[in-house]
């Protein structure tokens, strides 16, 4: 089966509507003002409505904000999901998820196994963990810096939660990324960029393809009778 695909970082209409053509699962929006890919609640709701029925489920990625920017986010742009991108504990996730009624995303930065230790705290407070690049050194951003870690450091490991692989994913990697990590979903932001902070349609769907044709093949039904 396929993975799926959450496209993070969008602002504008072309690559929304390449993400909704492209028939990915999650459309992600940066309510995070020092990203270049940043956008208002009011131009989030605005994109969202674009999608009609048929839309990716709508994420707001945050990072360590307080409760009234959630709250007025959520006053404008109808989400499905929130993506905790900072240092938020345990405690503040699940302090989210009940304040919110909404499912939480804890994104966690990974350069070794160590860190990996951390799932376990967070499970309990979470619904999905995002497996992210740590950001390299200097980095003014916590994610959406076109780097990636060791994925093997993932291949056969139990999560307690679902999750998805992010971090220097690009149509021409995602695939062996897909393939050594057995992520059963994956979120691109960088890599299907013509600039920094502008999705490119082509890169878009190109990228869904390349998972598309990832997808481990079923084994056949066994015949019987």
């Amino acid at each position: 089966m396929a993975a799926r695909i959450k496209i993070c970082g969008l602002n504008d209409a072309e690559g929304y509507d390449a993400t909704l053509r492209a028939g990915a699962d999650w459309a992600g929006f940066v309510f995070y003002p020092a990203s270049p890919r940043a956008v208002t609640p009011s131009r989030a709701a605005a994109l969202i409505a674009r999608g009609g029925a048929a839309a990716p489920v709508p994420v707001g990625l945050v990072v360590d904000a307080a409760d009234d920017e959630i709250a007025a986010i959520l006053a404008e742009a109808p989400l499905g999901l929130l993506q905790l991108h900072g240092s938020e504990t345990p405690e503040r996730c699940a302090a989210i998820r009940a304040r919110f009624g909404l499912p939480v995303m804890k994104a966690l930065g990974v350069s070794g196994a160590a860190d990996l230790r951390r799932l376990e705290d967070y499970a309990p407070a979470v619904d999905r963990f995002l497996l992210d690049a740590k950001p390299p050194a200097g980095a003014s951003l916590p994610g959406g810096n076109a780097v990636s870690f060791d994925w093997r450091l993932l291949s056969g490991r139990p999560i307690a939660r679902p999750w998805m692989l992010a971090g220097g994913l690009d149509p021409a990697n995602v695939a062996t990324a897909l393939r050594i990590s057995g992520a059963p979903a994956v979120d691109v932001s960088s890599g299907v960029e013509r600039a920094r902070g502008v999705k490119d349609a082509a890169r878009i769907a190109a990228f869904v393809a390349a998972v598309r044709q990832a997808a481990v093949p079923l084994p056949p039904r066994p015949v019987t009778g």
